[in-house]
């Protein structure tokens, strides 16, 4: 097991071999980790290990391959396993990728708690499940957090780290670090809330979309302008709060002079939607309109988004912070 102050890269297993998995198995290599892609399915592995060749070789070609490593050296760093045990052996990092799924995701950890050192950090890539029932009654859980990536994380650098109410504070330093390292973007939550900061913020724009669609306020495309024209171009640069402070000669500024607007407009949002329906059938036929909702077409659109994705990245990378 390399200490955790070691400076040289170790060992990091990657818990299923899915979309998440393998993302999270290419940045830890594009850092020059060796990684154990693991998953209980051997020919998962192998297809997981055939795709990713196929993925770092394309972003190679492409230009847009991660790390200062070529594709063939960062390929030779991952292997795969379908032993759990021999997986985390040696691992200064557990990222675990599973089906979100929270029996599943606590069985998992059981396992792996039985397994893990006094070091090694374990890590859930959950989306909304709550440290604090992942988590439970674990040996190591001084050692767990969750670390939930953006889908696609290799092409998205945000990671929001939250803690289980008993995780150590060396636990989110460490992962905090090792994130930056493999070129991340990490949040740190000080406490643990049901769809933790991504999700909270994505629902209530998801929600307040479809009412105005529902309302016949707008159509389902003109919609997704008002964000990939309007709000989305500010928001990949700088926050809401930023925002707010920019627009008025600070936020002491915005608040006096935009509160009671907001809170005028705020109190006319409505119920919860249910996503369902006839909303559902207008939305859904729209967004096909756009991109037919077959394998091949929505393939080619995702493709075109995370190439989208990283030139964007790429772009904020060259820009003075």
């Amino acid at each position: 097991m390399a200490s955790p102050g070691s400076s040289a890269p170790g060992g990091v297993a990657v818990v299923g071999s899915g979309l998440i998995g393998r993302s999270w198995a290419m940045l830890f290599a594009s850092a020059g980790f060796r990684v154990k892609l693991f998953d209980i399915e051997p020919r998962q592995v192998t297809d997981a290990l055939v795709s990713l060749r196929k993925e770092m070789k394309m972003l190679e070609l492409s230009g847009y391959l991660k790390g200062e490593l070529g594709a063939e050296e960062q390929l030779s760093l991952i292997s795969g396993c379908s032993d759990l045990r021999e997986a985390v052996e040696g691992a200064l990092h557990v990222q675990e990728c599973v089906p979100e799924n929270l029996e599943l995701k606590r069985k998992l950890f059981a396992q792996l708690d039985k397994i893990a050192d006094d070091h090694v950090i374990l890590s859930s890539s959950s989306s909304c499940l709550l440290p604090s029932k992942l988590f439970a009654g674990l040996a190591h859980v001084k050692q767990c957090l969750v670390a939930h990536p953006v889908n696609p994380p290799y092409y998205v650098p945000l990671v929001e780290l939250v803690p289980h109410p008993e995780t150590a504070p060396a636990t989110v330093d460490r992962t905090y670090a090792l994130m930056r390292r493999v070129g991340q973007s990490p949040v740190r939550l000080l406490r643990e809330i049901d769809g933790f900061a991504l999700n909270r913020l994505q629902y209530a724009v998801i929600a307040e979309a479809w009412r105005l669609v529902e309302e016949g306020v707008v159509s389902p495309g003109d919609l997704d302008l008002v964000m990939s024209d309007g709000l989305g171009l500010r928001y990949a640069f700088i926050g809401p709060l930023e925002t707010m402070h920019l627009n008025a000669e600070g936020m002491l500024s915005y608040c006096d002079r935009y509160s009671e607007g907001m809170k005028r407009v705020l109190k006319t949002f409505g119920p919860v939607p249910e996503f369902s329906g006839a909303t559902a059938e207008k939305v859904h036929q729209a967004m096909c309109v756009k991109v037919p909702d077959d394998a091949e077409h929505l393939a080619a659109r995702r493709a075109w988004r995370d190439g989208c994705l990283m030139r964007l990245a790429q772009l904020k990378h060259q820009l003075p912070q």
